[in-house]
């Protein structure tokens, strides 16, 4: 029988980055591309409350100081059909 416990996703990034120190791995790296789909829920979601692709852009910039651009979200976003999420 599966476990219903869940973890925040800054638990889940403690979790891994624990784990790859312990293991002596580099801290992993994600392309544009990759990122862009990660956070595709968010986009989605951001989409819906009104927020264009530039204010989403401009946020990840202000969080995380690398730059993404609206044409890179545009380019990248997966749409909910494409992602892949675990059954319910």
């Amino acid at each position: 029988m599966a476990d219903d416990t869940t973890f925040k996703l800054g638990e889940a990034l403690a979790a891994q980055a624990a784990l790859r120190r312990s293991l002596g791995l580099a801290e992993e790296l994600f392309p544009v591309e990759s990122f862009v789909g990660m956070i595709s829920d968010e986009i989605e979601a951001s989409r819906r409350a009104g927020r264009d692709d530039r204010t989403t852009a401009d946020l990840v910039r202000d969080t995380t100081g690398k730059t993404v651009t609206a044409d890179d979200i545009a380019r990248f976003y997966v749409p909910p059909e494409a992602r892949r999420h675990p059954e319910e």
